[in-house]
């Protein structure tokens, strides 16, 4: 059954955030290391439009190598945080393939992807720019918070060739973790993936490796 979350692992569990009208758009934030999807689904909240349904889904507790092989919710492996770091490759397109599905689901149910944002924070930013630029939809756009592009060097060719892909890219200026140095490399290599002018990418004085209302409520402004 089209309707059947069940049929959708990550949707079983996932925080949804009904509208309040008809549903004709949705947004499918993905939260970072060790996080889950409550506390960006109470984020959301605030900011939410009567039509725009919220998911929030959590991701697997797995080893994660750059703590120790401590089990923890993550989307996949991390061996390190520099952009020359060992990628887990495998565990990357899986679980992209995860959210395509969440994609798909919603799309059977009456909401295009055109009208589907695809974001995150840090590990789930980096999954949602991935999981965008190789799915064979085109979507409304991508919100990608304090994050990286993984498997960069697999792209353009990788891509599934969404030129019109709208991303915006906001990044603490005091992020220790993820240096805003590597957001600006990123956003230089989505410029060879995508029409440049698609590419927005907003630093934060002041900020570390956190959100803020800023970084996310103009985007939705256009839904």
């Amino acid at each position: 059954m089209c309707g059947n979350n069940m049929s959708v692992p990550l949707l079983a569990e996932a925080v949804t955030v009904s509208g309040v009208e008809k549903e004709t758009a949705a947004v499918i934030f993905l939260h970072g290391l060790g996080d889950s999807g409550h506390g960006w689904a109470d984020t959301l909240t605030g900011i939410r439009l009567p039509h725009v349904k919220f998911i929030c889904p959590h991701a697997p507790p797995i080893p994660v190598t750059l703590n120790m092989k401590s089990m923890m919710p993550a989307w996949f492996d991390l061996m390190g945080l520099s952009p020359d770091s060992p990628e887990d490759e495998s565990g990357i397109k899986k679980a992209a393939e995860n959210i395509k599905a969440i994609i798909e689901h919603e799309a059977r149910n009456g909401i295009p992807p055109n009208r589907i944002i695809l974001g995150g924070f840090s590990q789930g930013g980096a999954l949602s720019l991935y999981t965008a630029l190789t799915c064979q939809h085109q979507l409304a756009g991508v919100v990608a918070l304090s994050c990286w592009l993984p498997l960069h060097r697999s792209f353009p060719s990788a891509s599934s060739g969404n030129k019109n892909l709208p991303i915006l890219q906001c990044h603490g200026e005091m992020d220790a973790m993820i240096p805003v140095q590597f957001g600006a490399m990123t956003a230089e290599k989505l410029k060879s993936i995508v029409n440049p002018q698609m590419i927005t990418f907003k630093t934060f004085p002041g900020l570390p490796h956190s959100s803020c209302p800023q970084k996310l409520n103009p985007y939705f402004s256009f839904y």
